[in-house]
């Protein structure tokens, strides 16, 4: 039997003059998270220090805030931004691309990395492992607005969701194949179908799962590009699985009859890790190495 999924109110806390949306709240989460696990690695090697770690979730920040924003738009919803310019600024709405994110902490970290004369890949080695905690609360954002709900099933999962959000998408199925008629249930005067919830599936492997394996890869030396190598691989892989459970964005047919755009966005990543984590162990460049205890 599915459940329900809970309507809880975007706003978090409204104090009148200002209001702070979950969206929001996740948002400072990730970023202090993220800090904070910094200053940790800082603990174990010399090579970066508070004061660095402070300007580096400050440029990682603007990054993945100007990247995210402007990859969902140019990505996922051109068209809108074409007949109204101003939906780029509504963030509030919702709608951030991890892989236009993805470039955007690439240019902010390559810009960090020349400001303290270092190798970019030294950089993202060292931040690679703070990044899942945000990915795990950007994805429980996600599912608290209701929003990137996951495909309808016929399952018997005890966990499959009916979202009032996607009231229109499902009577549009409905309307199109008479045959999901017996999955719907009417609630709150809407017809809608079970589906799987697929962001507490990506909040679990791209930042639970993730998180583990890079903070245990990343607590020895390692050699430079592996780090990053893994975090491509390991995005990369439950990106594109992930993805087979959650509904494909509106408007876009999937490609070869199966492959959604999230899945074709993070082919890349998957084969750009292996060609890293090769040359890394190829070449055996280390940027730190662990403090020898008397």
């Amino acid at each position: 039997m599915a459940i329900v999924h809970p309507q809880i109110d975007p706003v978090a806390l409204d104090l009148g003059f200002i209001q702070l949306h979950w969206y929001g709240l996740m948002y400072l989460l990730a970023f202090a998270t993220a800090y904070g696990l910094a200053l940790l690695r800082t603990k174990s090697r010399d090579d970066f220090t508070a004061e660095m770690v402070s300007d580096l979730v400050f440029f990682g920040s603007v990054g993945v805030i100007l990247g995210g924003r402007i990859g969902y738009v140019i990505l996922y919803n051109f068209s809108e931004f074409i007949a109204n310019p101003t939906y780029l600024f509504r963030v509030w709405e919702g709608g951030m691309s991890f892989h236009g994110g993805f470039i955007g902490v690439l240019v902010a970290m390559w810009f960090f990395a020349k400001k303290y004369q270092k190798s970019a890949f030294t950089v993202l080695d060292f931040i690679a492992p703070c990044v899942p905690t945000g990915l795990l609360f950007g994805r429980i954002g996600n599912f608290i607005n209701g929003e990137l709900w996951g495909r309808v099933s016929d399952s018997n999962i005890s966990h499959l969701m009916y979202f009032p959000q996607a009231a229109h998408a499902d009577l549009a199925l409905i309307n199109s194949d008479s045959s999901l008629q017996a999955l719907a249930q009417n609630i709150g005067g809407y017809l809608l179908l079970p589906r799987h919830p697929s962001q507490l599936y990506q909040a679990f492997t791209e930042g639970v799962l993730l998180f583990i394996l890079l903070w245990w890869f990343s607590s020895k030396p390692r050699p430079r590009y592996a780090v990053s190598a893994l975090f491509l691989l390991g995005y990369g892989c439950s990106r594109f699985t992930t993805e087979f459970f959650r509904q494909p964005d509106v408007g876009y047919e999937l490609i070869f009859g199966w492959m959604s755009k999230g899945q074709l966005y993070s082919l890349p990543m998957i084969v750009f890790g292996v060609i890293l984590m090769v040359l890394a162990y190829k070449n055996k460049v280390y940027d730190w190495q662990k403090a020898q205890t008397m």
